[in-house]
């Protein structure tokens, strides 16, 4: 986002003395420019010039060579040096664990006092057996970089003569100065730039704001300048690729110029790092006046430049250094007839020609791009340059040869070179479109009484042309405003400009008869029914990896067909998640990884199949007709609605009587049984097998002869693979078919009992190979109606029992809705559930 240094600003717009920071962004909101942080001074204390007199390394008993400097820093040295350190000159004594630089070299010195980035306070400090009294700076610990390989070198690093040893650097590397940076929504790109910004605070103050524009007074176009055609055979949405290209060409640049100090100043200011006079020049105008421009070094040129579409298979070397394939929606700009490749247009220069230090003929570049083909280069090639950032925004096709004009202006200034007569424009942009508009509606959209003269006064300063036919308005929107093409577009204007704070706060009525839908209560009644019995609901992105290797899912699984997504997030995640577990198995890695025990739930969308028609594109002017709203329905792939746990570790701590026990495969079954009951569907289980589950350990999630999900415990050979613990179970469960099948009858509720219950706990000895789910669905059968719960609390097996047999515990709660059970209804519940046992299940009483 833009900073805006107040200095700066002042020089479009009065901006009254004594205005700080703070203030500076109360008025900027006031318009929609958001405070996105106010950047205090970087560094504080003394930050000044310090000139090596001497550099002598001393190796010590660590094995770490350091060197201890004598630096002059002008009025702040204590006292002189001594011996052959700096021969006696005032001078103090810095240890240094860097090597890069050396006697006779200017660098920058933090005196003690003062406090760098961090932050990080300097003080005088015994090391190494001298007194270190400051510390000499490298980039990094400035604040101005990345790079801490060695020290900031004064001679490698400014442009221009070196300050005298003492000299203040907090101004020059741009340190001391407070900053607002703010931020620029989508349509306000003119923003991005200080004359933007200036004008904005304009209207929001009322200051007297002073066009930097209306000072340049460039030529008109000429023949007999650089030649450049415009050849787009395959335009976007139909948008010419560049519909302005303004060349000027300045001679006899003295390559070894400086940027001028307020020039570097200002750079830095807004993050950048001077480079050169000529590169300074097109960067400083970009910020100041909102034109993004390229140089080039006109001796590597041939003519005539030619802006067209990439071929298949061509390629550019930016000019960071990277080697681009470049794709045929790319707008280049080439010399030679179209041969060679020089830039990628709007996004960044090629080195071909890039600005050196023997360039001394310039051939300036101010154009006017598209802002769909400019934000999709941009993004195919992850390059979001500055330059990018304003034309995917918009920029003013007007603009163009005005910054070429400043910018040729400012190297014959500072860099003696002499701009050629003549100029090329090559100019097809179309002018604003106007806009005819009522000029009561901005009252009767906003709810205030804008006169229709408050109308036409607000858009008079917003720059737009109007003419007036009673109260309507026909409007030309400026030129830097491509955003303002409807009506609306206007009523907004108007009511930002005149001040939200106008618009009353009005809280609307909320209907009658409306609420949750039964879906969404459903939902939410699941979701909390699992969250009281201790699961945490997580929530993960649904993309995922190829994830089906390490859950050993089979290779023609369903699962295993997904969606690629063409411009993912992140590399490693380009698939739409199949199932849940897809995605939940990272939530629960990394908390598992932290140490903490694992009971997590998450419900959501997940993406079935692969083989969808491609959905059309319709306008965006105009609803679609049915035809094709059927269509785009059609290309979205099935997205059923899941819910899924993992769970591992104890479900609750140990107490006295003894330890906690461990999730296991029951506790999944009926978690997912409780999802079930809590809508008033029963779920019955039965043997499954379906991986990443164990197969003897894994329950089908059946709902009226369907299977709706998978319960159990994980297979103890994917786990290692998933960094989770040993026995740790899960569930998926398929949301749309368990409410699908909610009985449409209303639920109706059973008057409570308050009769006394009774306790009936049984154990039946039966084959082993019978499913525990079966065996208590034959209990709960025989139970009958004066069963309130029954359930499995055990499974025993021993070499009493016999090979192959194990034994069931079964506890019934028996209760009667008009009287107190007696002993005899008891023991006929026990003798039906033992009978229909004998006959279903040959089990027998233990």
């Amino acid at each position: 986002m833009p900073y805006v240094p107040l200095q700066w600003l002042a020089d479009h717009v009065e901006v009254p003395a004594g205005t700080t920071v703070a203030q500076l962004a109360a008025d900027l909101v006031r318009v929609g420019l958001e405070e996105e942080s106010i950047t205090p001074p970087t560094v504080t204390g003394d930050l000044v010039v310090g000139h090596v007199l001497s550099v002598k390394a001393e190796k010590h008993k660590n094995g770490k060579t350091v060197s201890y400097c004598r630096v002059d820093v002008g009025p702040f040295n204590d006292a002189p040096g001594t011996g052959s350190e700096a021969a006696g000159v005032p001078s103090r004594g810095i240890v240094c664990g860097a090597h890069n630089f050396a006697a006779g070299d200017h660098v920058v010195v933090a005196l003690p006092g003062s406090v760098l980035p961090g932050p990080f306070p300097i003080a005088a400090r015994k090391t190494y057996g001298h007194v270190s009294d400051g510390m000499i700076c490298s980039e990094r610990e400035l604040g101005l970089g990345n790079d801490h390989s060695g020290i900031m070198v004064l001679e490698r690093y400014l442009n221009g003569p070196i300050p005298a040893p003492g000299t203040s650097m907090l101004d020059l590397l741009g340190l001391g100065t407070e900053l607002l940076e703010i931020n620029i929504t989508p349509d306000r790109g003119y923003c991005f730039s200080m004359r933007g910004v200036a004008r904005e605070y304009s209207h929001s103050t009322g200051a007297r704001f002073t066009d930097p524009v209306s000072r340049l007074h460039p030529p008109a176009p000429s023949d007999g300048g650089f030649a450049v055609a415009v050849r787009d055979e395959a335009p976007v949405h139909g948008a010419v690729g560049c519909d302005r290209f303004v060349a000027r060409v300045v001679r006899g640049v003295d390559p070894q110029a400086p940027s001028p100090a307020w020039m570097q100043d200002r750079l830095r200011h807004a993050g950048m790092r001077p480079i050169s006079l000529t590169v300074d020049v097109t960067n400083f105008v970009m910020l100041d006046l909102g034109q993004p421009m390229h140089a080039y070094d006109l001796a590597r040129m041939r003519d005539p430049i030619v802006v067209r579409r990439a071929v298949a298979g061509e390629e550019l070397v930016t000019l960071d250094g990277a080697r681009r394939r470049l794709d045929p929606e790319d707008l280049l700009i080439t010399d030679d007839d179209g041969a060679r490749v020089l830039a990628l247009a709007g996004v960044m220069g090629g080195a071909s020609t890039e600005i050196d230090a023997g360039t001394t003929d310039v051939l300036l570049e101010a154009a006017h791009f598209d802002p769909v083909t400019v934000a999709r280069t941009a993004r195919r090639h992850r390059l979001p340059s500055e330059s990018a950032k304003r034309f995917e925004r918009g920029v003013d096709p007007q603009l163009p040869p005005f910054a070429a004009q400043r910018a040729a202006d400012l190297l014959v200034e500072y860099g003696g070179g002499r701009v050629d007569d003549v100029v090329t424009d090559v100019d097809t942009t179309a002018p604003p479109r106007p806009v005819v508009m009522d000029g009561r509606l901005p009252a009767r959209v906003v709810g205030v009484d804008y006169a229709v003269e408050d109308v036409v006064a607000t858009l008079t300063m917003l720059g737009a042309g109007l003419e007036r036919d009673g109260d309507t308005l026909t409007v030309t929107p400026p030129s830097w405003r491509t955003d303002l093409a409807i009506p609306e577009d206007l009523v907004e204007e108007v009511a930002r400009l005149r001040g939200y704070d106008e618009i009353p706060s009005v809280v609307p009525a909320a209907p009658a008869g409306r609420g949750l839908t039964d879906r969404q209560r459903q939902r939410r009644a699941v979701m909390r029914a699992l969250a009281e019995h201790g699961l945490n609901e997580v929530l993960s992105y649904p993309y995922v990896g190829d994830v089906h290797d390490r859950l050993h899912v089979p290779a023609d699984d369903p699962r295993r067909r997904m969606f690629r997504l063409v411009n993912p997030i992140a590399d490693d995640a380009p698939f739409m998640r199949s199932t849940l577990l897809a995605s939940l198995i990272e939530v629960a890695r990394r908390n598992v990884g932290r140490g903490n025990d694992l009971a997590i739930m998450e419900i959501g969308l997940v993406t079935e199949g692969a083989d969808v028609a491609s959905s059309p594109l319709p306008p965006v002017a105009q609803l679609p007709d049915p035809r094709t709203l059927a269509a785009i329905h059609a290309a979205v792939p099935a997205q059923p609605l899941h819910v899924a746990a993992m769970m591992a570790g104890p479900p609750a701590p140990g107490g006295a009587l003894g330890g906690a026990r461990e999730f296991d495969w029951a506790d999944a079954v009926e978690l997912a049984q409780l999802a079930g009951r809590t809508v008033g569907v029963p779920i019955a289980t039965r043997q499954g097998d379906r991986t990443p589950w164990h197969p003897g350990r894994c329950a089908e999630l059946v709902v009226a002869g369907a299977v709706v999900g998978y319960a159990g415990e994980l297979h103890p050979a994917v786990l290692p693979g998933l960094d989770l613990p040993p026995r740790t179970v899960a569930f998926e469960l398929d949301l749309d078919a368990l409410f699908a099948a909610v009985p449409v009858d209303a639920l109706q509720v059973r008057p409570v009992s308050t009769y006394p219950q009774a306790k009936e706990d049984i154990a039946l000895v039966m084959d082993a190979a019978i499913p525990n789910g079966h065996a208590l669905d034959v209990v709960r059968g025989a139970a009958g109606v004066l069963a309130e719960e029954v359930r499995l609390f055990d499974e025993y097996t021993s070499a009493a029992l016999g090979a192959g047999l194990k034994s069931l515990a079964f506890a019934l709660r028996l209760r009667a809705a008009d009287h107190t059970l007696t002993a005899a209804e008891i023991a006929g519940v026990r003798e039906a559930v033992i009978a229909r046992a004998t006959s279903a299940l040959g089990a027998r009483l233990r």
